[in-house]
């Protein structure tokens, strides 16, 4: 049997948890740079906000209904995110982390337990040690899971939070329950292709013949189909290594002199060298991307990246972003009010592993140089090591004026108990 326990309104939960005054109002989370709404309590979805709103063009939406809207605390939601996934490991040794706010768990021996009272302990010992509410959907495929997961979140005084498919009968009920969009792993447009073809329901979709899907569609929805037959196809995926690691950010402000821009870079070079650092490799490419406001249609446009490789694979935040400056500088244009940047590393390869070269290599002190950088700055938080091209103050840029404290990962931000 297979769980996917997945917390309700996970980023206005986080919230939540911390201001206990915001329980029950409409919340309204904005993307980077206080750009769009990119999640939404219950109460805001029922007032009509709809996801990717712009926020300049519903700020008085927002202030006539009283949703209250926040700039995203990532570093908030992701430490939270990390003490729920080490609960759910409790219950389980097999867990898929799918996202920041969803994991698969696989029930291996469990035949004599009672699932649905199993699947209310684990909500409730989430929701008493982080404060955040889940819903918990048990079924014996991972793609049955996620239907009995929504069947969960849709009636939770029903199911106490938690559903569990166990039986043919509960499974056709549930299928047939299922609209074809709201199916995991079916899009948009390929469900317009099915409702074309009749396909109504998940119920449906498993109705059609196995040669049909496989001749119209890949061997991915073969595979789903199959999963929601009841016939376990899709297994619990290991955490494998990024093949490409990138960062990319838009700017607080549009820049035109190259300084600011270098500067960005070079921050985002050393942000993506520290990654590869972490997860023990080195890149063989560096890729640079500067693109101008295509929101602006007013003014001159101007998009372009550029690939520099590197004479032998590295990881060092020095080689890194000494390469992205230079690139960035090759296809900077002057006149250009750029707004978005992004450095790109790719052809990663171990780091205790990887072909040498015959004629260069690496100064062996940056191996040691940055260990040390790494553990001062897990130590001390903020990146209170940089480099001189790297702005002193932040570690990039964001307008974020709606911002709350980071009270899991600042020691100035803690709540003070009177």
């Amino acid at each position: 049997m297979f769980a996917l326990v997945d917390c309700n309104n996970f980023y206005a939960s986080c919230e939540r948890v911390f201001n206990p005054n915001l329980q029950g109002k409409p919340i309204a989370i904005l993307s980077n740079n206080d750009g769009c709404v990119i999640a939404r309590s219950d109460e805001a979805k029922a007032l009509g906000l709809p996801m990717g709103a712009p926020i300049f063009q519903w700020e008085a939406f927002c202030k006539n209904h009283d949703i209250q809207v926040h700039s995203s605390n990532y570093p908030l939601y992701g430490d939270m995110s990390s003490r729920v996934m080490e609960i759910l490991k409790q219950f389980t040794p097999d867990v898929e982390v799918y996202s920041i706010d969803e994991s698969f768990l696989a029930f291996k021996g469990f035949e004599n337990y009672d699932l649905h009272s199993y699947g209310i302990q684990i909500r409730k010992r989430v929701l008493k040690w982080t404060g955040i509410p889940t819903s918990v959907g048990i079924a014996p495929t991972k793609a049955l899971s996620k239907v009995a997961n929504k069947i969960a979140r849709k009636y939770p005084a029903e199911t106490n939070g938690a559903y569990v498919i166990d039986t043919e009968e509960k499974r056709i009920k549930a299928l047939k329950w299922t609209k074809i969009k709201d199916i995991w792993g079916i899009g948009r447009a390929l469900s317009k292709r099915l409702e074309a073809k009749g396909c109504k329901t998940a119920y449906d979709f498993t109705q059609l013949s196995d040669a049909w899907v496989k001749k119209n569609f890949s061997v991915t929805e073969a595979r789903l189909k199959r999963d929601l037959e009841g016939v376990p196809t899709l297994k619990l995926e290991e955490q494998v290594t990024k093949k490409v690691i990138a960062t990319t950010r838009s700017f607080e402000h549009t820049f035109s002199d190259i300084e600011n821009i270098k500067e960005r870079i070079s921050t985002f070079a050393a942000i993506c060298a520290e990654k590869l650092r972490k997860q023990g490799s080195s890149c063989h490419v560096v890729i640079v991307q500067l693109s101008s406001d295509r929101h602006k249609s007013d003014l001159e446009q101007h998009r372009s990246s550029i690939m520099v490789s590197l004479s032998c694979p590295s990881n060092s935040s020095l080689i890194i972003s000494k390469a992205a400056v230079q690139a960035v500088s090759s296809i900077f244009k002057k006149g250009i009010k750029y707004k978005k940047a992004g450095v790109i590393v790719s052809g990663l390869v171990p780091t205790d592993n990887y072909q040498l070269h015959l004629f260069e290599q690496e100064n062996p002190k940056h191996r040691y140089l940055m260990e040390a950088i790494d553990a001062v700055n897990m130590k001390y938080g903020d990146y209170k090591i940089k480099l001189g091209s790297q702005d002193l103050k932040r570690t990039w840029k964001m307008k974020q004026e709606r911002l709350s404290p980071r009270y899991t990962t600042n020691i100035k931000d803690i709540i003070h108990v009177k």
